[in-house]
């Protein structure tokens, strides 16, 4: 499903949440909803579901909610994943029964997808949904999307309430389940986008800040510490202050580096040591407000046009 979002904007009150949002997302394109709280994410994407009434316009295939039966006819092709699930009373079995009815969906394909996620949903059938866990609340939310086979996904933090293990396996899910639908993903997570997406998209101040490829966004904005435990000193810790390593307590070493420096510094490191020292740890900031200096430092720069490579 293509999207076009038309001068898109959206005041409340005297905030001016969305400011002539213009995007063009062609079917089956993967792309990241991304920016700091308040910059007009969860606007955009209630406006894209219908849910809010906007200045402009949105299209789908061509197609604008211009009555009823196009607005039933464009819900019924897209699919939602939110972050924070509904506290809903209603057994798990019947909920699922029922949001089945509307999409035309099969009950046996949302528990297959939840089986592929680690997950018995039969087996909490008659238990209510609201007394889940938070983990299982979000595998019965992402099984009843990606079971339904919609033409545009709108995916918030999707992962958020997982477990490592448990989001390894959801990357293996979405990407047999997801088909040709077009995917728009809210997400602070690193990890997320590197997996889902091809491009990002970046609000800020309600206005569009970034619509380019998904490695360069990545590439500008990736962080890592450089952590390595050395007990003999004297020479062999020259090399790491010449490259501004920082002491600290009992034998470690660290420094922040970008992702180009990172990738620079690790074989030389291991080259000047050769196995000599007695730790290395590698961590990559996860959560894209974690480098909001770097997104302060790209805003003061032109605005990226067009589709990237990537």
């Amino acid at each position: 499903m293509r999207v076009e979002c038309c001068g898109v904007s959206k005041r409340f009150g005297r905030v001016h949440a969305l400011r002539d949002i213009r995007l063009d997302i062609p079917s089956g394109c993967a792309v990241a909803l991304v920016g700091p709280n308040g910059s007009g994410k969860s606007t955009l994407t209630r406006a894209i579901m219908g849910l809010i009434a906007i200045r402009g316009e949105i299209r789908f295939d061509g197609e604008s909610r211009s009555d009823a039966r196009s607005a039933r006819r464009i819900a019924n092709r897209i699919a939602y994943i939110p972050q924070i699930a509904p506290q809903v009373a209603s057994p798990v079995g019947e909920l699922v029964r029922a949001i089945c009815d509307v999409r035309e969906a099969r009950p046996t394909d949302v528990v297959a997808v939840a089986r592929a996620l680690g997950f018995d949903l039969e087996a909490v059938a008659r238990q209510g949904f609201r007394t889940l866990s938070g983990g299982m609340k979000q595998k019965t939310l992402i099984a009843l999307a990606l079971a339904a086979r919609v033409d545009l996904l709108l995916m918030d933090e999707p992962t958020a309430s997982l477990d490592a293990r448990a989001r390894a396996r959801f990357f293996e899910v979405f990407a047999e389940r997801r088909g040709d639908a077009t995917l728009l993903l809210t997400s602070h997570r690193l990890e997320e986008i590197r997996h889902l997406v091809e491009h990002v998209v970046s609000l800020r101040d309600g206005r569009v800040a970034y619509d380019g490829g998904a490695a360069h966004y990545l590439a500008e904005r990736e962080l890592s510490v450089i952590e390595v435990l050395l007990q003999e000193l004297g020479d062999a810790a020259v090399w790491l202050v010449e490259r501004g390593f920082q002491r600290g307590a009992q034998g470690w070493w660290m420094k922040v580096v970008d992702r180009a420096e990172k990738l620079a510094i690790l074989p030389a490191l291991l080259a000047r040591y050769e196995g000599t020292f007695d730790n290395l740890v590698v961590r990559d900031f996860e959560r894209l407000d974690l480098v909001r200096a770097a997104d302060d430092a790209a805003a003061v720069t032109p605005t990226h046009h067009g589709r990237e490579d990537g």
